[in-house]
């Protein structure tokens, strides 16, 4: 069933009053479900990790029937900000099963000696996210300290872009990422507005630690409970510079916020 005109119109407010608050702020959102065309954008980002495989049409089945990204871009048209989605069909299984059958395309390359023999445990939810669900990942975006949109709360409204637009279009049971456990450690799932963080590691062929992600994750009820509430402002000041990415520093992480590896 469709939404309906009510709904429809509410959700749309939403998403201009969203991105005329980044307008406004001298960022320029591009959203798109070409993930050629975003292979290529972040291929050319030299000062990044590679794309993740989940994210690359070399690697994955990817297209606008269960993915779309969102870019921003500065004043001059620097790229600034990254994020993409996928929805996955995991009616027959459970995420535990996906994230063991697909392990390959959600460790971070070279963080293990073998990603034959390494796994994803830890959190009890793998074994109860089910059904249609998304994988948000590759969240990153550029700052310039105090003044950059970082400070001005651009990254809660980022995602909260990329979920408004998610569960209208797909209307998902749940939605996931991963994060490291440094940024877990500061409370970085409620920036992006998930409700749960629970913690996990990538055990290597020797049972040894070979990275540390905290799967952060919420149910069709926590979405909606999340998109009742007022959308976040972005806070600039008549004295508050348009952003550029001029000297920025980077935020980014494993699979939804920084390759420090979000």
């Amino acid at each position: 069933m469709g939404l309906s005109p009510s709904k429809l119109f509410e959700i749309s407010t939403r998403l201009s009053n969203i991105l005329s608050a980044f307008e406004a702020s001298g960022i320029r959102i591009q959203i798109g479900d070409d993930f050629a065309t975003y292979r290529s954008l972040r291929t050319r980002q030299s000062d990044r990790g590679p794309i993740y495989a989940m994210f690359d049409v070399a690697s994955s089945y990817i297209d606008r029937d269960n993915g779309f990204w969102i870019c921003g871009y500065d004043a001059t048209g620097e790229l600034v900000h990254t994020q993409a989605v996928r929805l996955l069909d995991l009616s027959g299984g459970t995420l535990a099963t996906h994230l063991n059958n697909h392990r390959h395309k959600y460790i971070t390359p070279d963080s293990t000696p073998d990603p034959d023999l390494t796994f994803y445990s830890g959190p009890d939810a793998l074994h109860s996210i089910t059904g249609r669900v998304c994988y948000h990942g590759d969240f990153w975006l550029r700052g310039r300290g105090l003044g950059g949109p970082r400070s001005q709360g651009a990254t809660s409204l980022l995602s909260r872009l990329l979920i408004e637009i998610m569960v209208g279009a797909w209307n998902p049971s749940f939605v996931f990422a991963l994060v490291p456990k440094s940024l877990a450690a500061k409370g970085a799932h409620l920036r992006y507005g998930y409700n749960h963080c629970d913690p996990g590691v990538w055990l290597g062929p020797d049972q040894q630690i070979t990275d540390e992600d905290y799967l952060i994750w919420m149910g069709a009820n926590d979405m909606a409970n999340l998109l009742a509430r007022p959308t976040p402002s972005l806070h600039v000041t008549s004295n508050t510079p348009k952003f550029s990415a001029t000297n920025g520093a980077v935020a980014e992480m494993s699979h939804l916020d920084a390759q420090a590896n979000v």
